[in-house]
């Protein structure tokens, strides 16, 4: 197995658009321009690794559309379709302090104020007003129950700490 350093998911490619290799991307950088910073992708397609190299892109509508290197027919880039766009993580901007990137948060262990285990940081997902946290079980938590935490700072989110993979939280474990 090769060992890659490690990246970072920043989109992922959903359909083609147009007939001269084009494609559509679902961006996950905020804004969704910021995608367009990064030239050198890895596209991820069914366990295969296909590096790319982005050409040109802009906003399209509420997406972003791109060009890459050597995909200049709607029939190749189709094959594209559904790959995940990675980057080398040490290539993203560092954040202000107490900001963080999705994928530090995610595997962070879950505490309440009072130190109960709710589990582990799954995933997060964009509701529109704010992200919110999917905390799955594990052997530690005080039940089996999959939580949704709105992660807000400083109100529910009191402390996170990456070294000790840790997270506090103002949560009520009933709700």
């Amino acid at each position: 197995m090769t060992q890659h350093s490690q990246e970072t998911v920043i989109g992922r490619i959903t359909s083609v658009f147009g007939v001269k290799g084009w494609l559509k991307v679902y961006s996950y950088t905020d804004p969704r321009e910021g995608i367009l910073n990064y030239p050198d992708w890895t596209l991820v397609l069914n366990g295969k690794r296909i590096p790319a190299r982005l050409e040109e892109g802009r906003r399209q509508g509420q997406g972003i559309v791109v060009r890459l290197k050597g995909i200049n027919d709607r029939d190749l880039a189709h094959t594209y379709c559904g790959a995940e766009v990675k980057v080398p993580t040490a290539e993203l901007p560092a954040l202000p302090e107490g900001e963080y990137y999705w994928h530090q948060l995610e595997g962070l262990d879950v505490f309440t104020v009072e130190d109960e285990c709710l589990g582990v940081v799954d995933h997060l997902i964009e509701t529109g007003s704010n992200d919110v946290l999917v905390v799955k079980s594990n052997k530690a938590s005080i039940d089996q129950r999959e939580r949704l935490i709105p992660y807000l700072p400083d109100q529910v989110v009191r402390e996170v700490d990456l070294v000790a993979k840790r997270m506090v939280v103002d949560w009520d474990p009933e709700f």
